[in-house]
């Protein structure tokens, strides 16, 4: 990892004073519209939590208080302060109970305290809502050589044992362990394991403990440096180093994300873990130029590459080749198909062709041309190897107020240049509709596994009540059916036609 020098701006040294001023730009910046790959709604946070689910909502908390929900994942809104207020809160729930950890400088950087407060619900309406103050879990003196704020639980899946990390610039990061039953210290004994970042969180994954970290200044909008690397370890309490084998003690860390597209500063990853192999993490940018320069959240896909967390990228708008993992062929419309450029004619030279050299450039097929003997009504659909031909390219938009999962909105999934729509029908099986009239049996979601491949599952499939993913079977037919993450049938690669 590269080393960082300790001349960092700290991150919350006025980070509270600052995060009054942008709330106060929130009302013009409500007004824009949202970037399109953005998630919806009211996203505008700044250090928000992990999220968590309760009563099949989820909830994230961020500096200031900010509370926001969401019903699905991709949209989200504004949700009540909680009793206390502070910077960087972290949640996890533990037994019946949502404990938050709330950090705070009392007496100014780096002297510290995190608080910690509990509720059996996040929903306000519930009678269950009711936010108790735990007291002080933990506490620098500002003469240590730690700044003991920006929280991170971790309950290790090995053996139930509860830790938690924290510190900023002004100092080492540390690692204690919690009661699992209480939310409390065990003791006062702590571990150093990183330096000169701040906002760490563990995460466990293939027999290794991996620990995330925010480096780089914050707080100054496009101007901020923040960017999240990482470590591991065999043991929870490290060391951490990075793939070049430098310690995080040692200033080490492998780059996980950073600045990219229209976004600048991402910090406070937050794991998301929704089974069968699909993992994502959230995170907000430092500025959204898009959002006015705004605070906002974020969700990506958590990939992994040699042992590693990656960074991936939500599904895009665009037009495809639909291509399957296990056998090699593309999904396309059950029709006959036309070769590109025309059919080649018996003792002639093929389309474009001259004597002796290369012809013109022939161009993509024209769906208006080849579809006119295309059947008007619902056609089947199927597998074959791909030819660049019309029917094998698919066109994915995303569908306004439609909703969507973590990161993702819910896609049409059409014949490029056409209407003719991908659903299922009454039997849970494909079929291509004539038109996109929005059912949520057109619906579908796109997820990004850990290996970069794609899930596609419907919104809903109406015989059925179990999801059910796009699945090949053999080199000609595709189905639905219960996905499986060890098969590869269920993996599908989007390619630019």
């Amino acid at each position: 990892m590269n080393s960082v020098q300790f001349t960092q701006v700290p991150h919350h040294a006025g980070s509270v004073r600052l995060f009054l001023v942008v709330v106060g730009m929130w009302a013009v910046v409500a007004m824009m519209g949202p970037c399109v790959w953005a998630l919806e709604g009211q996203v505008r946070i700044h250090d928000p939590s992990t999220i968590v689910e309760c009563g099949g909502k989820f909830y994230t908390y961020g500096t200031g208080g900010t509370c926001l929900v969401s019903d699905n994942g991709w949209s989200w809104r504004r949700g009540v302060t909680p009793s206390h207020r502070g910077m960087a809160p972290d949640i996890i729930r533990l037994g019946n109970r949502y404990c938050q950890y709330i950090s705070s400088n009392p007496g100014g950087q780096p002297h510290s305290q995190i608080l910690l407060i509990s509720s059996k619900s996040l929903d306000p309406e519930s009678p269950d809502y009711e936010w108790e103050d735990g007291g002080i879990v933990n506490s620098t003196d500002g003469v240590e050589f730690c700044n003991g704020i920006d929280p991170g639980l971790f309950l290790d899946p090995t053996d139930g044992k509860l830790w938690m990390t924290f510190g900023s610039y002004f100092g080492t990061i540390r690692i204690v362990e919690l009661d699992p039953q209480t939310g409390k210290r065990i003791d006062d004994t702590f571990t150093n394991i990183a330096i000169n970042c701040e906002a760490s969180i563990i995460i466990y994954h293939g027999g290794w403990y991996y620990l995330l970290a925010t480096h780089g200044s914050c707080c100054r909008g496009a101007d901020s440096g923040y960017h999240i690397r990482v470590g591991r370890s065999k043991e929870v309490t490290g060391p951490y180093v990075d793939h070049m084998g430098i310690d995080m003690l040692l200033g080490g860390g492998k780059l996980f994300v950073g600045s990219g597209g229209r976004v600048i500063g991402p910090g406070h990853f937050g794991l998301i873990d929704e089974g069968d192999g699909v993992q994502k993490f959230s995170c907000h940018y430092e500025a959204d130029l898009d959002r006015g320069g705004a605070s906002v959240m974020d969700i990506r896909p958590l990939l992994w590459r040699d042992g590693w967390p990656v960074a991936g990228e939500n599904c895009k708008e665009g037009t495809y080749e639909i291509e399957s993992v296990r056998t090699g062929t593309a999904l396309e419309l059950a029709v006959e198909g036309v070769p590109v450029g025309g059919r080649r004619l018996r003792g002639r030279g093929g389309p474009g062709e001259i004597s002796g050299g290369i012809g013109s450039v022939i161009p993509p097929q024209d769906v208006a041309e080849v579809s006119q003997n295309w059947p008007s009504g619902n056609v089947d659909v199927r597998m074959a190897n791909y030819m660049c031909q019309a029917q094998q390219k698919w066109t994915l938009t995303p569908v306004a107020e439609a909703g969507g999962t973590f990161g993702s909105p819910y896609f049409k999934i059409t014949i490029a240049g056409t209407d003719r729509t991908l659903a299922v029908d009454e039997d849970a099986e494909l079929v291509a509709l004539p038109v996109f009239t929005g059912e949520p049996e057109q619906l579908w979601r796109l997820d990004r596994l850990a290996d970069g491949t794609w899930r596609i599952m419907p919104k809903v499939a109406s015989i059925l009540d179990e999801p059910l993913a796009l699945s090949a079977i053999g080199g000609s037919f595709a189905t639905l059916s219960k996905f499986d993450p060890t098969r590869d049938k269920y993996r599908w690669l989007l390619k630019e036609p």
